[in-house]
């Protein structure tokens, strides 16, 4: 577990959980487990679900029988609760992103350490890779993706020499895209420009913005009133979502208000900024570096 991944503000987690050793609980992003077993740790009548859609994650699942789990992605929660009777649910936990199992197994092409196939699918077995959206996205397109997912502000000349170099020769490898955008990766930051950009092409590849809209819709419908909703968010495209949801219970982060002007809000915020990891974590885990958690505590039936 240790290899796949170390659990980020593990301590945290498990304290924003606020455990009941009878109650249901949901880690919608899995992985090597690592928060999992620490739940298990604090259940004794409970139950716990694991979501996950990679197939390497599947080879972590715990052996208890109080342990489930399920090969899907978390945007089929409420579908999967539901079959399973699991609903309603004291807690769910996730942990976004992606996990160091993913960016250390070179070919599949999450990290811009390794030469590799730009494939970047958490599912293998579904959807278009990295290397399909390079190929076929039009010009616009890309430019979108990069800009409003990777954040870069020069989205639009990356797109253009993506799509003059393609016309050429197809962009199928990490080294081809690394070497055709290194001019646009000025010195000292240039980490920090492939990291956006590969940040980018992830998003579009998985889904991730609309899965994680659907998977948060989904917990005020599965969670218990009293529940909690416990996120670890790594960019601030995802942590924007989090916050407003947690905060009015849409995207937007607009509290709406009845007829007596009372706020009309799904969740109590547990910490109203984000936790973040202390200096000696971040020493022991490079990945811990950008996380951000939110807490909320379901207050409505």
């Amino acid at each position: 577990m240790s290899k796949y991944h170390v659990p980020v503000l593990l301590h945290e987690c498990i304290e924003g959980l606020k455990i009941n050793p009878d109650g249901k609980y949901v880690d919608v992003t899995f992985g090597g487990g690592g928060h999992s077993r620490e739940i298990m740790k604090h259940l004794k009548n409970g139950e716990l679900y694991g979501f996950d859609r990679d197939e390497d994650a599947k080879k972590n699942a715990l052996a208890d029988e109080r342990f489930t789990f399920i090969s899907e992605t978390f945007s089929n929660l409420r579908k999967m609760l539901k079959l399973y009777n699991a609903v309603p649910v004291d807690g769910i936990l996730a942990d976004l992103g992606v996990s160091s199992h993913q960016f250390d197994v070179a070919e599949r092409g999450f990290s811009i350490r390794f030469d590799a196939s730009l494939d970047m699918r958490m599912n293998r077995k579904k959807g278009q890779t990295a290397a399909d959206i390079l190929n076929n996205y039009d010009e616009q397109e890309l430019k979108r993706l990069f800009f409003e997912y990777g954040e870069l502000y020069n989205a639009g000349r990356i797109a253009s020499k993506i799509v003059q170099a393609r016309a050429v020769q197809k962009i199928e490898t990490v080294s081809q895209l690394k070497e055709l955008l290194a001019p646009m990766a000025f010195k000292p930051k240039e980490h920090q420009f492939f990291a956006k950009l590969f940040q980018a092409l992830r998003i579009e590849v998985n889904n991730e913005v609309e899965e994680l809209k659907s998977m948060l819709q989904q917990s005020l419908e599965v969670l218990k009133k009293g529940g909690r909703l416990v996120v670890i968010s790594y960019h601030s495209i995802e942590d924007r979502y989090v916050k407003n949801f947690m905060k009015s219970g849409n995207f937007d982060g607009v509290i709406e208000k009845d007829f007596y002007g009372n706020a009309q809000v799904p969740f109590k915020l547990i910490n109203t900024k984000p936790i973040l990891p202390k200096e000696e974590e971040i020493q022991e885990n490079n990945r811990a570096r950008s996380a951000k958690l939110r807490i909320a505590e379901k207050i409505i039936d």
